[in-house]
């Protein structure tokens, strides 16, 4: 059953949306959307969704949603100088949004990193280097600093797998470096400076909701074989439990100990301790599951859904998935409250005679929301939904070529359109008091 204060909101990154690009420094994704064959349309985020200069307009969008909440990202590059002195122009449009959503009455759920690394520390080591997790840290503290009490909700990091693994070990998102040697200490760095950030968090806003925020894609064996029943255990472990165990165990699998030499992250004495101090919440991300089978040169080979439906990107809709996480996650650690911190799906949306019906995403959404109210009936404590994402954007390698959005924007004219997927989460909020489960 649904408890009381259950959170519905939307989330959004700001790479993905604001544009205004001149009015920061370069960050990772600006350098890497250069390279030729990087952005599957060729484009970047330069202007993107414009948000910089329409916040006030998608602010009213999100109120006349009826958002609970919005997840939203900082631009590191945007409120801080090379010299780590605050750009108090950038800090300013954050204060001026994080204002007007409290007027709105829309907590604001703030992530502190969503990729978006300044290019000058990435030519300095990027988070290969452990003093990048030091950088952040005094990244932290002049944001937190200068936001006060404006924020319920702070997470340290989005998805660090994705930092580590997608940019510095296969290398296909920024900064695009395809290195099996710094995978592993990229992702360690970034799960010390979650630590390091969470000190001053706790420090600087001991009133807000603190985490971090983990995408989880449960693994299934392709067949019922011992040999692929192995391949998927331990790419659960690569993909999802390399982050999982450091934040909420203190330690790292046992496999740890089965990688090359110059694999392994370079772990100093106290980072563990560092590493998983407590959190507030857990914030988990879902899209869908994987299928596994055993390789004789490789660990594991993933391999494609052959029966479900599929996204606009291949990505099975599997909302079993989600009851399915949610429960090994409560069985396999002492658990923080969660937040379903992203979920949603990249359809072919249709804009005709100014409307999209894209009711193959409510569906998505609806099955979801239902998966969500499966776990909550098994005793998991579940505090909240975001949907991504609130509007279209740059969707990242994919550039605009893929659309998320429960609003639809028109990237000449930069026109925004509530999709009907928007309109039935919009009603889902509006009759909430009247259900007892987070269903559409």
């Amino acid at each position: 059953m649904q408890k009381p204060g259950f959170i519905y909101g939307f989330a959004t990154a700001s790479y993905q949306i604001e544009g205004a690009s001149a009015e920061r420094l370069p960050c990772i994704w600006d350098t890497f959307c250069e390279r030729p064959t990087a952005i599957r349309d060729g484009s970047n985020g330069e202007i993107a969704c414009d948000h910089v200069n329409r916040w006030q307009e998608d602010v009213d969008l999100l109120s006349s949603l009826g958002a609970d909440a919005y997840r939203l990202s900082i631009s590191w590059p945007r409120v801080l100088t090379a010299d780590g002195a605050p750009n108090q122009r950038g800090l300013d449009f954050y204060i001026q949004l994080l204002d007007r959503l409290n007027q709105k009455d829309i907590k604001p759920f703030v992530t502190l990193y969503h990729w978006d690394l300044p290019q000058f520390l990435e030519n300095a080591g990027g988070w290969p280097s452990r003093d990048t997790a030091y950088r952040y840290r005094d990244y932290v503290d002049v944001v937190t600093r200068a936001f006060g009490d404006r924020v319920f909700s702070y997470a340290t990091l989005n998805e660090p797998f994705c930092s580590a693994f997608l940019g510095y070990e296969i290398g296909i998102h920024a900064p695009g470096v395809a290195d099996k040697t710094l995978g592993k200490k990229a992702g360690h760095n970034l799960l010390l400076a979650h630590g390091l950030g969470m000190q001053v968090l706790e420090a600087n806003s001991p009133d807000s909701q603190n985490g971090i925020v983990l995408n989880f894609t449960p693994s299934y064996a392709a067949t019922d074989s011992a040999e692929d029943k192995v391949a998927a255990e331990r790419a659960d472990i690569i993909h999802n439990q390399w982050y999982a165990r450091p934040v909420l165990d203190g330690a790292y699998p046992d496999m740890i100990d089965d990688l090359p030499e110059d694999e392994r992250p370079e772990i100093h004495a106290g980072d563990m301790d560092l590493i998983s101090q407590p959190i507030d919440y857990l914030g988990v991300n879902y899209y869908t599951r994987a299928f596994y089978r055993a390789d004789d040169n490789e660990a594991f080979v993933q391999v494609p859904p052959t029966d479900n439906a599929v996204t606009e990107l291949g990505w099975e809709i599997y909302p079993q998935g989600l009851t399915d996480l949610l429960v090994s996650l409560d069985n396999n650690y002492e658990l923080p409250p969660i937040y379903i911190a992203e979920n949603g799906a990249a359809m072919a949306d249709k804009f005709v005679e100014g409307q999209v019906n894209d009711y193959d995403r409510i569906e998505y959404l609806q099955s979801h929301l239902g998966a969500v109210n499966k776990a909550i009936e098994q005793g998991i404590d579940v505090a909240g939904y975001f949907c991504w994402s609130l509007m279209d954007n740059f969707e990242w390698a994919e550039g605009y070529s893929k659309r998320f959005g429960l609003v639809h924007v028109d990237y000449e004219t930069q026109c925004r359109t509530i999709k009907a997927s928007g309109y039935a989460y919009r009603d889902l909020l509006r009759n909430r008091k009247h259900r007892q489960s987070p269903t559409a």
